[in-house]
C-alpha cells in the first residue's frame, strides 16, 4: 500500500521508524553498562543486548527510509477496530507491571500466574468477548500456575538458574 491509500500517513509511518530507532539507541545505552567479560565460548553477557540494539537501529533506519521514499509498500489495509481498546491494553500492561513489581515479593510462580491471568483477560476483552467472572479468573490463574511452575522448576532444579521463589525450599 502506498501512503496515498489513506490508512497511515507518511508522517505516522516515519514515527514508527523513529520509535524503533530510539528503542535501539536506548538498548545500546543500557548495553554499554553490561560487563563485556568473555564468558562461555568467548561471548560476554553484553553480546545479545548489543546485537538486538544494532538490529533495532537498522530496522528503525530502514522503516524511516521506507516511509520517506513513498510509504510502506504493499501493506494490507489494517483489520479490526478503528481505535485501540485501552481497557484491554490496561489489563495486559498491568499484568506485565505486576509481574515486575511482585516477582521478588511473591516469587516467580505466583507473579507469572498473575501476569498470565491479567494478560489473558485483556486479550479476551480485546476480541470483544467478556473478560470473565470470578470462576474464569480462577481458571486463568490456575492455567498460569500450571505453566509457570514447571518453568520455574526447570530453571532452578535442572539448569541451576536462580529465580525468585516464595519459600527457601526452592520448590515454590
Amino acid at each position: 500500500m502506498s501512503a496515498s491509500s489513506g490508512t497511515a500517513s507518511v508522517g505516522q509511518q516515519t514515527w514508527v521508524g523513529v520509535g524503533a530507532l530510539l528503542i535501539g539507541v536506548l538498548m545500546a545505552y543500557g548495553a554499554s553498562f553490561i560487563s563485556s567479560d568473555a564468558g562461555y565460548a568467548g561471548i560476554g553477557p553484553n553480546a545479545l543486548p548489543w546485537f538486538v540494539a544494532v538490529v533495532l537501529m537498522l530496522c528503525g533506519g530502514w522503516l524511516i527510509w521506507e516511509a520517506r521514499s513513498g510509504g510502506y509498500r504493499e501493506m494490507e489495509a489494517p483489520s479490526g477496530a478503528e481505535q485501540g481498546d485501552w481497557r484491554a491494553a490496561a489489563f495486559v500492561i498491568g499484568g506485565v507491571v505486576a509481574n515486575a513489581a511482585l516477582i521478588t515479593v511473591i516469587g516467580f510462580i505466583l507473579a507469572c500466574s498473575l501476569c498470565f491471568a491479567l494478560a489473558v483477560r485483556g486479550l479476551r476483552m480485546s476480541e470483544g468477548k467478556p473478560g470473565g467472572g470470578p470462576r474464569q479468573c480462577l481458571l486463568d490463574g490456575l492455567t498460569g500456575l500450571i505453566i509457570a511452575a514447571p518453568v520455574f522448576w526447570l530453571f532452578t532444579k535442572v539448569l541451576a538458574i536462580n529465580l525468585p521463589g516464595l519459600t527457601a525450599s526452592g520448590w515454590l
